[in-house]
């Protein structure tokens, strides 16, 4: 653990990216379904009804509107497809896009790990944790997951590195909390000070963690990602609240698109239209 903690000198004078199985209630819910009418193809997906607030903010968009001349403005081969961004409408080519949104977010709605970054999620941008720290999703902006297969080494070495982030996380947190003495043994060039108030730390982060289950994937998961694959680093993090039911060859054909070095598509992407299917 202590070799890979980032030492404390370093890390603080350092200055949006991308549970239970539901209630016999929820599953006897119908489940929305949307057509996504893309220049490329369109895509069918569906809306988990475990994700109340997402689903009905996605319903709600398309049926205004807003999704209608908006292009697929970020891709990332065997990563994924992003779209949604207001801004991305009439854009001029060249433009950097990501950053426009409706003006509020959505709590997240995690239902993990029932629902996870297979190929084919449908999930919800954000901001970065250091500005969004409730992983709150963007009021618009959404991506479909390609991802790739892995492996059983593969996984094992990701999840033994989330488990150490989240160590990182809570060793960087409480080292906040000692900005002052930190930045007061800096300047006094006390090594020995810094290297002790670091193993303490060290010891409560390890404490605090002790008390929590360690992270591990499922057998859902491991099974899906070593099969059609995904993105499983993003589990957790970001809101999934729906799935590809028809289209994904048309989502392949999009993150085989050209890009330029801010991921847009050379070539627009548009989505036309965005529909709720009634069955």
């Amino acid at each position: 653990m202590k070799r890979n903690i980032i030492v404390i000198l370093t890390i603080l004078v350092c200055g949006l990216t991308a549970c239970k199985p539901g209630t016999n209630q929820s599953k006897m819910e119908k489940e929305t379904k949307l057509k996504i009418e893309t220049t490329a193809g369109d895509i069918v997906v569906k809306l988990y009804n475990e994700t109340p607030k997402h689903r009905d903010n996605f319903i709600k968009l398309a049926k205004a509107g807003t999704y209608d001349g908006t292009l697929f403005h970020r891709v990332i081969k065997d990563f994924m497809i992003q779209a949604g961004d207001p801004q991305s409408k009439n854009a001029p080519k060249g433009k950097s896009l990501g950053t426009g949104d409706v003006g509020y977010t959505i709590p997240a709605e995690f239902v993990y790990p029932k629902y996870f970054h297979k190929r084919g999620a449908l999930s919800a941008a954000r901001q970065g944790d250091n500005v969004n720290p409730e992983k709150a999703s963007s009021g618009c902006q959404f991506y479909i997951v390609t991802g790739k297969v892995y492996n059983d080494s593969s996984l094992a070495n990701m999840q033994e590195q989330i488990n150490q982030m989240r160590l990182q996380n809570v060793f960087n947190e409480l080292a906040r909390k000692h900005m002052k003495e930190i930045y007061k043994m800096r300047r006094e060039n006390d090594q020995e000070g810094l290297m002790r108030l670091q193993d303490e730390l060290i010891e409560q982060a390890e404490a605090q963690m002790a008390g929590k289950p360690r992270f591990e994937f499922t057998p859902e998961q491991r099974q899906a990602y070593t099969t059609v694959g995904g993105t499983p680093h993003l589990d957790g993090e970001y809101t999934v609240f729906g799935e590809v039911l028809e289209g994904m060859d048309v989502v392949d054909k999009i993150q085989r698109v050209k890009t330029d070095r801010n991921d847009r598509p050379e070539e627009n992407v548009v989505i036309n239209k965005v529909t709720v299917l009634e069955d």
